[in-house]
């Protein structure tokens, strides 16, 4: 595996697999968002902070994406009062995904340190 991830392993592809496994097993309180940054982490390589990065990106980004695409749904429906109402809506989507990227964050960071 080392000679595809390379030396540092690859943020991206961490990020990429942690949100799949946050979608997969999200539902698993605690325990799913933990496993899912852990995977990131692990895959990220290079220590703590690399490995809590990749976890915080992979359990943010699926608030931030539904959030643009209310943001878009909103405009496109009610013109700029609907975008301010879809842009409020998906911002508290992101604040209610934080709990789910705290728990990743840690398990990235766990990761990123058992695989440095």
């Amino acid at each position: 595996m080392g000679e595809i991830l390379g030396e540092s392993g690859s943020l991206g592809l961490g990020v990429f697999v942690g949100f799949i496994l946050m979608i997969i097993l999200g539902w698993i309180p605690v325990i799913g968002p933990f496993i899912a940054g852990l995977v990131a982490g692990l895959i990220a390589r290079g220590g703590a902070g690399r490995g809590a990065l990749a976890g915080f990106i992979s359990g943010i980004v699926g608030g931030i994406i539904i959030a643009v695409i209310l943001t878009i749904i909103g405009t496109a429906a009610l013109g700029p009062i609907g975008g301010l109402i879809g842009f409020l809506a998906g911002l508290a989507v992101i604040v209610l995904s934080l709990f789910g990227a705290i728990i990743a964050l840690i398990g990235g960071a766990i990761g990123g340190l058992i695989r440095p």
